[in-house]
C-alpha cells in the first residue's frame, strides 16, 4: 500500500515591522555591555528565570491550559497575573494553542509540530508568525467566562511591565543605595540581566518544549506523536521534560511519573495544596502508569476494579463472620 502524503498547512511568514518589539527584547541585554552588571544583576537573572518557569509550567501549561488542579477566584487571577509577567502573551492565548497542541500534535493542524514544519518554525516561527496571534475563546471558555481574566488576557503587557520597573528599583537600592538610583546604570543594568536576559533564556528553555522534545530523547508511551522524556529538559524546565508522559497522560498535575523523575513544579504545587491555596491535584492512575498504549490502560483498568471487587467483597465478608461472632 503507499503511505499516506501528510499535507502541511500553508503559514505565513512572519512580518519583521510586527516583531520588532521581540527583536529588542533579544537585543537590550547586550546594552549591559555598557551599563556593566554586578553580582546583584545575575543572582535576579538566575531568580528570575526559574521563579517564573515555575508560572509557566504550574500556571499556563498546568492549569489554565489543562485543569490538573483546582483554586479560587482570587488565586487564580495572581496565577494568571504571575504567569504572564514572562512577557509570553495572555494566560488565555497561551493555555488556548496549546489545547490546540495536544488535539492535533504532530499533524498538520499543530501550531508547532517539529515533525511537520521543522526546528525552527516549531521553536519560534509559529511565535513569531502572523497566524496564530488571536485568542481562540471558545477553546478556553471554561476560563473566558472571568471578565478579570479576559482583561488581563487583552492588556499581557501590564504583569512584566510592572515587574521590569521592580526589578529596576531593586537594582537602584542594591546597586545605587537608592531606589531614585533606578533611572541610572545601577538599575538599568539590573533591569538589562535581571529581567530581559532572564526573560530570554526563559523564551527558549518554554520553547524548548515544542521543538528539542519532539525530537530528542526516549519515549516511555505509545502516544500517536513524537513526544519524548528528557531529565536534561526536565531540570532546564522544573519538570516539563517528562513530555512523553505528558502526552500520555495530559491532565495529571506532575510530569514526572515516577519518583525517580524530578518534577520540581510538582514539587512547589503539593507545596501551594499544603497551604491550602490550590486542592485536588489529579495524580496518575495506576492503570496508566503501568501501561504503554491506551489499549493496555484499558485492559490494566479493568482488572485493577475488578481486583478492587473482590477485595472489597472479601473485606464484607470477613467483616459480617466478625459482626456473627460477636453478637453470640
Amino acid at each position: 500500500m503507499d503511505q499516506q502524503v501528510v499535507l502541511p498547512e500553508v503559514r505565513r511568514k512572519p512580518v519583521l515591522k510586527q516583531e520588532i518589539a521581540f527583536l529588542i527584547i533579544h537585543l537590550l541585554p547586550l546594552a549591559a555591555l555598557y551599563t556593566g552588571a554586578t553580582f546583584f544583576d545575575w543572582m535576579v537573572c538566575i531568580f528570575l528565570y526559574f521563579f517564573r518557569m515555575f508560572w509557566v509550567t504550574g500556571g499556563y501549561h498546568r492549569y489554565f491550559a489543562h485543569k490538573s488542579y483546582k483554586t479560587s477566584r482570587w488565586f487564580q487571577f495572581v496565577i494568571a497575573f504571575m504567569s504572564q509577567t514572562t512577557a509570553q502573551k495572555g494566560a488565555l492565548w497561551w493555555a488556548a494553542h496549546h489545547r490546540h497542541h495536544h488535539r492535533h500534535s504532530d499533524t498538520p493542524a499543530d501550531p508547532h509540530s517539529m515533525k511537520i514544519y521543522g526546528f525552527w518554525y516549531s521553536h519560534i516561527g509559529w511565535i513569531v508568525g502572523p497566524d496564530f496571534k488571536e485568542t481562540d475563546y471558545k477553546v478556553i471558555g471554561d476560563y473566558a467566562k472571568y471578565p478579570e481574566l479576559v482583561w488581563l488576557n487583552k492588556h499581557y503587557l501590564v504583569s512584566p511591565t510592572i515587574l521590569a520597573l521592580v526589578v529596576m528599583a531593586l537594582g537602584g537600592i542594591v546597586n545605587g543605595g537608592s531606589i531614585l538610583a533606578m533611572f541610572t546604570t545601577a538599575g538599568f543594568s539590573t533591569l538589562f540581566i535581571g529581567f530581559f536576559l532572564s526573560t530570554v533564556i526563559l523564551y527558549h528553555g518554554t520553547f524548548s518544549i515544542n521543538s528539542i522534545m519532539h525530537k530528542f530523547g526516549k519515549p516511555r508511551y505509545e502516544t500517536g506523536d513524537e513526544s519524548k522524556n528528557s531529565v536534561v529538559l526536565a531540570l532546564v524546565t522544573m519538570g516539563e521534560g517528562w513530555h512523553n508522559n505528558h502526552h500520555y497522560y495530559e491532565t495529571a498535575s506532575r510530569q514526572g511519573f515516577f519518583w525517580w523523575e524530578i518534577d520540581i513544579t510538582y514539587y512547589i504545587l503539593r507545596g501551594l495544596a499544603a497551604v491550602g491555596l490550590i486542592w485536588d491535584l489529579k495524580e496518575v492512575p495506576k492503570h496508566i502508569l503501568h501501561s504503554k498504549n491506551k489499549k493496555e490502560a484499558a485492559e490494566l483498568r479493568k482488572k485493577y476494579e475488578a481486583e478492587a471487587q473482590r477485595e472489597s467483597g472479601s473485606n464484607n465478608k470477613k467483616a459480617a463472620v466478625e459482626e456473627n461472632v460477636a453478637s453470640e
